[in-house]
């Protein structure tokens, strides 16, 4: 029994790294992504979210794996295949850390403008949440991330739960003669790779969380155990959550006569009513409070992880470190971000669907890029069923984005 303790008591002191991937991954891909989803086609995706999220963890998986089984991140261990791989890499992971901050960094304004009660412009919202954040990593650093990041995703966890047992209590809106659109048609194909673009996550953030477990590991030992109970957690529980919020738009909005919007304050509002309209008007500044936190959170990690990754990349290249090269590369993201902001003149909308539009169509590069480095390492074995999931998944996301990429130059 006192082994048992143990070990359980071992597993959650190690917790961090998946915790803060989940952290991460919950935000625009379910607040906006998943609810959408759930909204307009009613349980019509229900089985992509599940697909995407199963054919996805191998190659998630993999950066973990990779971590604990060499003590090196998976950024190391992509300059170790080649220059090829390396600058594939950076190249795509640039790209994907300015664009990624602007959109989480969008809706969490998006969602404090909606919940506060005087009307503060959306862009210097931008400013101030991206100064708060600043202050929190550049004081705080990784301990300060991890301990928030968990507080964040409990109330998050706890609040969401919720809201879909009352949904179900009470039933769907839709009546049982409605008959909605389908998701089917060639038109509906831009829609579908953008929600599996961040669903769970961009698949680049398995460098991120490589990197925080590289982190963890200099603050105490983790084991391989500890290190994939982790991870696990984490995964699922964002992959369980994306379901959760996808029955929410299902459930409360599916079937509504009113537009499902996806413009800045307009969605917004609509999110938060969806709450509202299910547990009670009481618990609306509740849900806001939440949601935003949630986003925020999302916003903390971005910011923190891609600011770890650019870092490291500067590093492997051969330019001359300093102490404080972690904390201008995370003022750079800041900026550029900003700057991404400011171009598309807070347009929520085209803002998230061009960030995960571009995650999908990179993650073939992302996928390819883990699942070549594990096949390297001697040491790290995998199970007839994994093997064949990572195949099947990397069949599956290669030609989702060719059809894709085809259908667009037609």
């Amino acid at each position: 029994m006192q082994y048992i303790q143990n070990t359980w008591k071992s597993r959650l002191g190690a917790l961090g790294p998946g915790i803060l991937m989940a952290t991460a991954a919950i935000g625009g891909s379910h607040l906006v992504a998943s609810t959408q989803a759930g909204a307009l086609f009613g349980w019509q995706l229900f089985w992509l979210i599940v697909v995407v999220n199963v054919l996805k963890y191998p190659f998630f998986r993999f950066g973990m794996e990779y971590t604990l089984a060499t003590k090196n991140s998976l950024v190391e261990g992509y300059k170790n295949q080649g220059p090829g791989y390396f600058y594939s890499f950076i190249a795509l992971n640039i790209i994907a850390a300015v664009v990624n901050t602007a959109g989480v960094l969008l809706l969490t304004a998006s969602l404090l403008h909606y919940a506060l009660p005087i009307s503060i412009p959306v862009t210097l919202l931008c400013w101030l949440i991206l100064a708060v954040c600043l202050i929190i990593l550049l004081l705080g650093h990784f301990k300060a991330l991890d301990n928030v990041a968990k507080v964040i995703m409990g109330l998050l966890t706890i609040a969401t739960i919720t809201a879909l047992v009352i949904a179900i209590n009470n039933g769907p809106v839709a009546s049982v003669n409605y008959v909605g659109p389908s998701p089917y048609e060639l038109a509906m194909l831009g829609f579908m790779v953008a929600l599996m673009g961040w669903m769970p996550a961009p698949i680049e953030i398995s460098a991120l969380s490589s990197l925080w477990l590289k982190e963890k590991q200099a603050q105490q030992s983790v084991t391989k155990n500890q290190g994939l109970f982790d991870f696990n957690l984490g995964y699922w529980l964002t992959a369980g959550l994306a379901l959760v919020f996808f029955s929410l738009g299902a459930l409360v909005q599916y079937g509504q006569n009113s537009n499902i919007e996806l413009g800045g304050v307009a969605f917004a509002k609509q999110l938060i009513d969806m709450y509202a309209l299910t547990i009670g008007e009481w618990a609306r500044p509740l849900v806001s409070a939440i949601a935003f936190l949630c986003m925020f959170g999302t916003t903390l990690t971005v910011l923190d992880g891609y600011a770890r990754t650019l870092n490291e990349s500067h590093k492997l290249l051969g330019f001359k470190q300093s102490k404080h090269s972690l904390n201008t590369w995370l003022i750079l993201q800041a900026l550029a971000g900003m700057a991404v902001i400011l171009f598309f003149k807070s347009a929520l909308g085209p803002m998230l669907t061009f960030a995960m539009t571009l995650a999908f169509v990179t993650t073939p590069v992302f996928a390819w890029l883990n699942f070549s480095l594990v096949r390297s390492e001697s040491a790290i074995k995998h199970s007839l069923l994994l093997r064949s999931l990572t195949w099947l998944g990397l069949m599956y996301l290669v030609g989702f984005a060719v059809a894709f990429v085809v259908w667009k130059l037609m």
